[in-house]
């Protein structure tokens, strides 16, 4: 009996403790937003939440979805949002895939290949992300006008005003669909009991699949499902046209987030215990097969937990946009403060937004790992 007393008397005193906390942060949040209410009013400016509802009377350079300077506050903060996850989720698969490439090399036995990794990892992993992305920026803006665009097999041009790329003869709307369908097949796909490279190949087929019954399905009728960009003046017209910073943005992120992916997947290639290898070289496995059988299935139990940082710091290196003025959430609050005055509500927007992603990614990893683990452990 007396052990089980003392047993609940350690957890009253363990909730008591956490309640007493709990409350503590409460008061302070609470005398903070009160005190900040108070000030606010003696300087004469109106807290709250409802300038949302009022246009904002700007444009800015990036959207998924159509936008007009009408737009309120509520439409033109969502936007950012929307960009914002656009380029990290492109940027976190991006970075994962070269990293994981990029990391394999730096594993490999021949030194050429290795000794060329290591150069790519020191080189981008040491360059803070601002002068790289503010590099690639300028290198873009001076490429070669429309009329002397560099194309790409007459399909995709590059040039000042961007990347011209192909694509489907379809709204922005559905495009953006089909990016949510391909994030929300991967979380399915890996549920199933089956290899990671099986699960890629699925899931890559099946985003094609969704590509091509959405272009059959949702095509203006008498036009043809893919568009094409042509030169047409001094700007192309059709296609998909990817914005300078938005390719400033990508190009940058992926390269500095894979030198780091590179060093997660190497360190965890490397815990993979030798005799597990030199037991698959003694049954007369192929490297490739020792990598993809052995190597890989046990380095991922390693991997994942660092991977998952990596994945929130790539996600919050959105914010560099503002660099170069890509019109992500940063950026669009950056100009809402500027405008409208409503600092508070609109720093109060932001940390809940990214809080929110990244607690989204965070729970992932955890489940990733969990759903990795070897029983009994």
């Amino acid at each position: 009996m007396q052990v089980e007393e003392l047993r609940a008397r350690a957890a009253r005193r363990k909730f008591a403790i956490q309640a007493l906390l709990i409350v503590g942060v409460i008061v302070i949040i609470w005398s903070a937003v009160a005190s900040a209410r108070i000030n606010l009013t003696a300087l004469g400016i109106t807290s709250g939440f409802g300038f949302l509802e009022r246009s904002t009377g700007w444009s800015y350079s990036f959207s998924l979805i159509e936008r007009d300077i009408n737009d309120t506050y509520t439409k033109t903060l969502w936007i950012g949002f929307q960009n914002s996850v656009f380029v990290g989720f492109i940027s976190i698969v991006l970075s994962t895939v070269l990293g994981f490439a990029i990391g394999t090399a730096r594993d490999a036995y021949n030194l050429s290949i290795k000794a060329a990794a290591t150069t790519f990892v020191q080189i981008f992993r040491n360059i803070p992300l601002i002068l790289q992305v503010v590099f690639w920026y300028a290198i873009l803006i001076h490429m070669p006008g429309p009329r002397q665009a560099i194309s790409v097999g007459e399909l995709a041009f590059i040039s000042n005003r961007g990347v011209m790329l192909p694509g489907l003869n379809v709204t922005s709307g559905i495009a953006v669909g089909m990016i949510a369908f391909s994030v929300l097949l991967f979380i399915a796909l890996t549920i199933f009991k089956t290899t990671f490279g099986k699960k890629l190949i699925l899931w890559f087929s099946g985003s094609i699949l969704a590509l091509i019954l959405a272009g059959v399905l949702f095509t203006p009728a008498g036009e043809s499902i893919l568009s094409i960009p042509t030169l047409k003046g001094l700007r192309f017209v059709g296609g998909i046209t990817v914005s300078i910073e938005l390719v400033a943005m990508i190009v940058s992120i992926v390269l500095y987030g894979s030198a780091y992916i590179a060093e997660v997947v190497r360190g965890g290639l490397q815990e993979v215990p030798k005799g597990l290898i030199e037991a698959g070289q003694a049954i007369g496995l192929p490297q490739r097969a020792i990598w993809s059988r052995i190597k890989m299935p046990m380095a991922l139990r390693t991997i994942i937990p660092p991977l998952g940082n990596q994945w929130i710091f790539i996600m919050k290196a959105t914010t560099i946009g503002v660099a170069i003025g890509f019109s992500d959430l940063f950026y669009i609050v950056s100009t809402s403060i500027t405008q409208s005055g409503q600092t508070l509500e609109l720093i109060a927007l932001l940390m809940g937004a990214f809080l929110t992603v990244n607690y989204l990614i965070a729970q992932l990893t955890n489940w990733l790992n969990a759903s990795l683990k070897l029983k009994g452990h």
